[in-house]
């Protein structure tokens, strides 16, 4: 048995530690995941359905939570995917994620904020990669110094996914000179990706 500590981990952190985990089991085998809300446990019993796992809960006081997922075979790894996919490159999707605020959601900004941070973590842990990012308004100040999302953007641009911001949007907020990220873009481009993409997400 494969035991995870997901205690204080913000969303979709238990999640992927738990699905690295299973992957790493490279067979039949358990993990059991410690968490600290009934939402993370709504995650992970959701995963193990998407992955085909048996899943049994237990509430060991109020912040603190035990789930333990038993799979009877392999969880692929995501590179194996890839290579699969590779074989049929036509039925790959061209994904484009656009985001136009520095926050997701409506309502509180603080909350928001937090999950962004989590939207575009959660995109560096998908097996399919979108292949541009378009920010542009306040979304801008995502790709630009001192964002908390800075990290996962270089490591989605240092594994192909196109990032883009518009530079209107970084003159009109006085942050030209503060692109830590991707390149400069134009509303024409702008417009053109979405147009040529299969998917367009919007957080």
């Amino acid at each position: 048995m494969v035991q995870v500590n997901a205690i204080g981990d913000a969303c979709p952190i238990p999640v992927i530690k738990t699905l690295h985990a299973l992957q790493d089991l490279n067979g039949a085998g358990t993990v059991q995941t410690l968490v600290d809300n009934e939402i993370a446990v709504q995650n992970l019993t959701r995963l193990a359905e998407s992955k085909g796992c048996s899943i049994t809960t237990e509430k060991r006081s109020d912040k603190e939570f035990c789930v333990t997922i038993t799979t009877e075979n392999s969880i692929g790894k995501a590179e194996a995917d890839e290579q699969m996919a590779c074989t049929v490159p036509a039925a790959q999707k061209k994904t484009v994620v656009v985001i136009s605020a520095d926050h997701m959601g409506e309502g509180d900004e603080e909350l928001g904020r937090i999950l962004m941070k989590g939207f575009i973590f959660a995109l560096t842990q998908q097996e399919h990669l979108p292949s541009t990012i378009l920010f542009y308004n306040g979304g801008a100040r995502l790709t630009c110094e001192d964002s908390a999302s800075l990290e996962d953007l270089k490591n989605l641009a240092s594994l192909g996914v196109e990032i883009l911001t518009c530079g209107t949007c970084l003159n009109h907020y006085g942050l030209t000179d503060k692109l830590a990220v991707g390149d400069v873009t134009n509303m024409y481009v702008i417009t053109e990706k979405q147009m040529q993409a299969d998917l367009i997400l919007r957080p």
